[in-house]
């Protein structure tokens, strides 16, 4: 008798941890993307690293600490110690998605650095969450006496009002003003770590197609499918990603599962057109 054993692609491995939310893994998830572009990554090496970093944090606090004071250790463990920050030299470097590359240059962007942040505030028995907030991920923590607000990119802590000003341009570029206006606290609800795996890799689609990377874009876009199975406009990109390609079948395969799908979407006539020219380009 004879075994035959697969060991699991990248995209395969991905599927594994993202195909159901109850107990999603976030931190794991989020380190395997980076496998695309470091393929003997080992990604419980990752885990292992910032399990470390956590041992080092509990030692300085006693077992009865407060929740303020967990947070004021953390705070200062990650962002001054450590020295943790936004790279603000190299922002669109994909490096700074890499949980891996994050954790060797302490660099990255609000939700890179977010999500290693949250795995130490969970194993200190914070309450914290991500916030989607709109152009730059947030942190929140819930304390005994009131919520506080982070921002990853720098450490700092977020007044209602400085939360307000960072709204105004997004508000009044879609037109959230006067009778649309909406409370701040809808711009706080927690994300979700499907939504956070999801805008963490739409933060590398765009820096890929930004570059015309079609190669690293449709890698991307293979997982935002996985992640996002309904995402139909995923479909679409990753279509337009394979055409630049020079994949027409799979580009053809793409966009017709977008158009059986979205129906009412303002560019159909567009894509059906991009459909049939690449029909005709295969015959």
């Amino acid at each position: 008798m004879t075994f035959s054993f697969h060991a699991p692609t990248a995209l395969e491995y991905f599927e594994s941890l993202v195909k159901s939310d109850e107990q999603f893994p976030l931190l794991e998830a989020a380190a395997s993307i980076a496998q695309d572009e470091y393929p003997e990554l080992d990604v419980q090496q990752v885990l292992g690293d910032v399990d470390q970093l956590l041992a080092r944090l509990k030692r300085r606090l006693p077992a009865d600490a407060a929740p303020l004071q967990r947070l004021r250790a953390l705070n200062q463990f990650f962002f001054h110690d450590l020295s943790f920050g936004g790279n603000v030299n190299d922002y669109y470097d994909p490096d700074n998605s890499y949980l891996n590359a994050v954790l060797r240059t302490r660099r990255g962007i609000p939700i890179s650095l977010a999500v290693l942040w949250m795995e130490l505030a969970h194993g200190l028995g914070l309450q914290a969450r991500g916030v989607g907030f709109p152009g730059h991920f947030m942190l929140k923590v819930t304390l005994p006496k009131g919520q506080v607000v982070i921002d990853p990119f720098t450490g700092k802590s977020l007044s209602r009002e400085e939360l307000s000003e960072r709204l105004e341009p997004y508000k009044r570029s879609n037109g959230l003003v006067g009778d649309f206006d909406v409370p701040l606290g809808l711009y706080l609800q927690p994300a979700t770590p499907r939504e956070i795996i999801g805008r963490m890799l739409r933060n590398l689609k765009e820096i890929h197609h930004a570059q015309e990377d079609w190669q690293r874009a449709i890698a991307v876009q293979d997982r935002l499918v996985a992640l996002l199975p309904e995402a139909w406009g995923e479909y679409r990109d990753r279509g337009l990603a394979h055409a630049e390609q020079g994949n027409s079948a799979l580009a053809v395969r793409d966009l017709e599962t977008y158009l059986a799908h979205a129906e009412e979407a303002l560019d159909i006539d567009t894509i059906a057109e991009r459909v049939a020219a690449l029909r005709r380009a295969e015959s």
